[in-house]
């Protein structure tokens, strides 16, 4: 398998595999699902900004940046619907505001590099209140399999979180910060992973989809350590890419968790 390919035949497959058959959230999985998946979706979208402004992947960096900001937009209605608790409510309203003032960041004149911090720091925003959100609709189902479908589902965002600050440090923007975020997400995405693995729920499916995302894994981790040569952008599109297939199987095996009985 090659690096810089992705898996399953490119990125219009890929997110189609993220858009979900249902339109609504009829249970507590579900919702521990999209609410996760809205925290990628912050990181994603930052990383495929950083990825315009640098010329990697310039094609599937616009697709990735654009089917993510409409994937959360539809995602953000869906749970605000859900949201049955004062509390819950709060927490989508303000996820709403932070939202819209990321969007308006993105959308504020073609990528360049005087933008990546802002865009950064927004994203970091979304991502506070999407985890906040998770959280609170893990500690409402109360159950085991909540925290597996939020663990599983938090290793999506760590691997977008990784390629975003590896981009970011070549803008650069503060490189020495950002190989620190990625350092610190590269031990809780392991030990995210040591945990799905162990799990006794895990299905034998599920464990199929574990054995190929430790391959990806691999791949990924492999690029991260890569420094990047004047004049090239190959060690920044095996990164993007790489990200992306580890996002691919991270998010089925979510969703196979998401999918057992609580």
């Amino acid at each position: 398998m090659q690096r810089r390919t992705l898996i399953q035949g490119g990125c219009a497959l890929a997110l189609a595999g993220m858009t979900g058959a249902r339109a609504q959230i009829a249970e507590l999985n579900d919702a521990i699902n999209k609410a996760g998946r809205q925290r990628m979706l912050s990181q994603r979208m930052c990383k495929g900004y950083i990825a315009l402004v640098e010329s990697v992947e310039p094609g599937l960096a616009q697709q990735v940046l654009e089917r993510s900001m409409a994937q959360f937009d539809r995602q953000l209605a869906e749970l605000k619907a859900f949201a049955g608790t004062p509390d819950l409510r709060t927490t989508y309203a303000a996820l709403e505001a932070s939202w819209g003032d990321f969007r308006t960041t993105l959308l504020d004149g073609a990528p360049g590099k005087a933008g990546v911090p802002a865009v950064m720091a927004a994203a970091g925003k979304v991502l506070a209140l999407a985890h906040k959100g998770t959280q609170q609709f893990e500690a409402l189902q109360n159950k085991p399999i909540g925290k597996l479908v939020n663990v599983a589902g938090r290793q999506r965002m760590l691997s977008q979180r990784m390629a975003a600050f590896y981009l970011a440090s070549l803008v650069p923007v503060d490189p020495a910060g950002a190989r620190a975020e990625i350092d610190k997400a590269r031990a809780e995405f392991l030990t995210g992973l040591d945990f799905i693995r162990n799990a006794p729920e895990a299905t034998p499916k599920i464990r199929d989809e574990l054995q190929l995302a430790e391959m990806q894994w691999v791949l990924f981790d492999n690029a991260l350590q890569k420094t990047a040569p004047a004049g090239t952008l190959r060690p920044q599109s095996d990164v993007f890419v790489a990200s992306e297939n580890v996002l691919q199987v991270m998010d089925r095996i979510t969703t196979l968790y998401s999918g057992l009985k609580a």
